[in-house]
């Protein structure tokens, strides 16, 4: 029996020729990452092992991206303790405030994961790797301590749920879209511990953005992991940024798959998430009136250059709407460079848009856009739990970035087709 491409990924890092589902296994690891908010307890149990250093100090990433720039006294603390680790222990890959921007945009885009690569990250969203074709996950604070000490980690093999995906996507969907209604069809517990392993022709009709915000939200339906296969765009955004050398990985033909779920990708539209789980989607036709407050554009999910650019093409020439607060965060130095150069900046802070330094900023109610009581936001993150971005009486609904743009401007959930 063949091996799906998380399985393949897994045996190589482990020693083993075959490696089955629900088999316990110590695999090595190309990566480890910590962020202001899951570092400082991993630092403390590493101190607590009386480690003297790490296994390979470029092979460790650490990043203050969550309340960073620092926004309180205990944040700076934080942040601190990561800065004193990194200086004492010569950690290469310590992105400092100025240099730093979200992790899971920042390290692909640094050429810090390969395709191939085994990554642990001590954050949720570390899944978001899957889209080079490499097996990324997230793991407690004390997993990471561990593996800054021994280069090691243990996992169970997953189970596959093979997404095939066909068709080529119509006018405003997006990447977004895609997950949106995937979760919403198989719902927030539907890949529980599985790897969710993308096939088919329409693939081809994803970018590599797009592929990064899929994988992101894999979380989002319990799995262990999202994957896309080796292509030629994978090979065009890994060709341009590796700091290492990469091996190819493909799935055998004979690959055992628990489950298969397909997408028609002709056939979608916009999608919105509903408070308060991602799975709680309706298409665009059918949302509603629905006035929001904030719009946020920005976060590991969707502060890409292609993001910012989808955001901008609807905003172009129009004004966010009195009652409305727009606020836009790139998710790296890079990206505001790049938004600065194309005009951009320019196009959102024109409409009344506020435009940020790279942060996480309100995603996870950290700053920067923290909700009140009864108030409404459209966002492109990643989740809309109660109280997700701020007081537990607010609403978080999730959308693509155009249709973020377009409510910014109705003044309510709308798309951009509304506009004129």
């Amino acid at each position: 029996m063949g091996m799906t491409l998380t399985e393949k990924i897994l045996a190589r890092h482990a020693g083993k020729d075959v490696v089955a589902p629900g088999e316990l296994i110590l695999a090595k690891v190309d990566l480890a990452l910590g962020n202001d908010v899951t570092s400082p307890i991993a630092i403390q149990a590493f101190r607590s092992l009386g480690a003297r250093a790490v296994f390979d100090r470029n092979r460790i990433a650490l990043v203050p991206d969550h309340f960073a720039p620092n926004k309180d006294i205990k944040s700076a603390e934080q942040v601190k303790m990561m800065r004193e680790f990194a200086r004492e222990f010569g950690i290469v890959n310590y992105f400092e405030v100025g240099r730093m921007g979200i992790e899971h945009v920042l390290l692909p885009d640094e050429g810090l994961v390969v395709p191939g690569d085994l990554v642990i990250g001590a954050d949720s969203h570390t899944c978001t790797y899957g889209a080079l074709c490499a097996f990324s996950t997230g793991v407690g604070s004390t997993d990471l301590a561990a593996a800054m000490l021994s280069g090691e980690v243990w996992l169970k093999v997953p189970e596959t749920l093979r997404v095939v995906l066909s068709g080529r996507p119509g006018k405003w969907v997006e990447g977004k879209d895609v997950i949106l209604h995937i979760i919403g069809e198989i719902g927030v517990d539907g890949a529980l511990y599985r790897a969710m392993e993308y096939a088919g022709d329409g693939i081809a009709h994803l970018p590599m953005a797009w592929r990064f915000t899929i994988t992101n939200m894999a979380i989002e339906a319990g799995a262990k992991n999202g994957i896309f296969p080796f292509d030629a765009a994978t090979k065009a955004y890994a060709d341009g940024r590796a700091k290492r050398k990469y091996e190819v990985v493909t799935a055998d033909p004979d690959a055992r798959y628990e489950e298969e779920f397909a997408v028609d990708l002709s056939t979608l539209e916009p999608v919105v998430a509903f408070p308060h789980l991602p799975e709680n989607t309706r298409p665009l036709s059918l949302v509603g009136d629905v006035p929001i407050d904030q719009v946020v554009v920005g976060s590991c999910t969707n502060g890409r250059i292609e993001d910012l650019r989808s955001a901008a093409a609807v905003i172009r020439g129009r004004k966010v709407h009195d009652g409305v607060r727009m606020i836009i965060l790139p998710a790296t130095q890079e990206i505001y460079l790049q938004a600065m150069r194309e005009g951009l900046m320019e196009e959102f802070v024109t409409a009344g848009a506020a435009f940020s330094t790279p942060t996480c900023g309100p995603c996870l109610g950290g700053h920067m856009g923290i909700l009140a009581a009864g108030e409404r936001a459209i966002s492109t993150t990643n989740r809309n739990f109660v109280g997700r971005m701020g007081h537990p009486e607010s609403e978080v609904y999730l959308s693509n970035p155009a249709v973020a743009a377009a409510s910014a401007v109705l003044g309510r959930i709308g798309g951009p087709d509304e506009l004129g």
